[in-house]
């Protein structure tokens, strides 16, 4: 298993990152936002390859794990890495959810849900805003500029 760096990008990097992104992006992203149903980029992606979180980069989810939940944001059964996911209680709008924040840098990635498929039985439930794409076969992309762990582009 490759190993990536979870350290928090610094605040130099930070605000070169958020000096890029979109107003859709900041809302998501930094402002905890959700984006509509059934209008993210990669709600029908099919091709192979990797999710990687917008902001700083880190392999989120395997294209492998994706499924259709219906729901309208792109679904996944399993993350990449565990460790590259934090949970958080989320109590807003009267709920109570468990977000899903990159465990680098922080940013909002969507909700998880004990209603998935097996062998997990989770729905980690995205905002396609909150993630870039990596097809198989093509590099990650590195944003802190860290250099990739060995290899780096997934098999």
């Amino acid at each position: 298993m490759l190993s990536f760096d979870l350290t928090p990008p610094s605040a130099q990097q930070r605000a070169a990152i958020e000096a890029t992104l979109s107003a859709d992006e900041r809302h998501v992203l930094l402002a905890h936002g959700t984006e509509a149903p059934f209008c993210g980029v990669f709600l029908d992606n099919h091709r192979d390859g990797t999710y990687t979180c917008r902001f700083c980069g880190l392999p989120l989810f395997r294209s492998s794990a994706k499924f259709d939940s219906g729901t309208g944001w792109p679904s996944f059964f399993q993350p990449f890495d565990a460790r590259h996911i934090r949970r958080v209680r989320d109590t807003s709008y009267g709920m109570t959810r468990v977000e899903e924040v990159c465990a680098r840098c922080g940013s909002h990635l969507g909700h998880v849900f004990p209603d998935g498929p097996p062998p997990t039985g989770e729905r980690h439930c995205l905002n396609s805003v909150s993630l870039q794409f990596a097809e198989q076969g093509e590099a990650l992309p590195d944003v802190l500029g860290r250099g990739p762990p060995e290899g780096q582009v997934l098999p």
